[in-house]
């Protein structure tokens, strides 16, 4: 009984191991970052940050102003002013110097967020279409070269990146 079971199990082998060998497994490869250069959304986005980094420049300048001129008024005057003028006045500056870092930082921070909420959309429409063109082309790994996490890859990788452009209209 023991023997039939062998035999019929190194047969089942014998017969499936062709069957698994001869299966052609697709390999396909893309540089996101270029693709996404491509993409007229991307220009879009970034024409918008760049009109919220103007305004949140302009509006630093204003408050680096209106700093530059209160500290140019306090050192003119500052022989002449008594010492609780003199503490309010330094006092001020303080405050208007912390108020500028204060806006700097989180306008940096704003524009981080609001370039993630712009692109975040076209990352979502790659990867969709790198999906869809997968599926249809029957890759079971589609690797993305802008990741450099990818070591080597033979000629037999695909470049996904052309039928990408062409399912997405570029």
């Amino acid at each position: 009984m023991k023997n039939a079971l062998k035999l019929i199990f190194i047969s089942a082998l014998l017969i499936a191991g062709p069957v698994v060998t001869a299966q052609t497994l697709k390999f396909g490869h893309i540089n996101s970052s270029r693709l996404l250069g491509m993409m007229p959304e991307r220009e879009a986005a970034q024409r918008q940050l760049q009109r919220e980094a103007q305004s949140l420049t302009e509006e630093l300048e204003k408050l680096q102003k209106e700093y530059q001129n209160k500290l140019q008024t306090y050192l003119e005057g500052q022989d002449t002013l008594t010492n609780t003028v003199r503490q309010l006045r330094e006092r001020e500056l303080t405050e208007l110097q912390s108020r500028i870092q204060e806006f700097s930082q989180g306008a940096q921070e704003d524009l981080q967020r609001r370039e993630m909420e712009l692109i975040q959309p076209i990352f979502e429409k790659i990867e969709k279409t790198i999906s869809e063109v997968a599926r249809e082309r029957g890759y079971i790994y589609v690797f993305d070269l802008d990741a450099n996490s990818v070591l080597y890859f033979s000629d037999d990788s695909e470049d996904v990146l052309p039928f990408v452009r062409e399912k997405m209209g570029l």
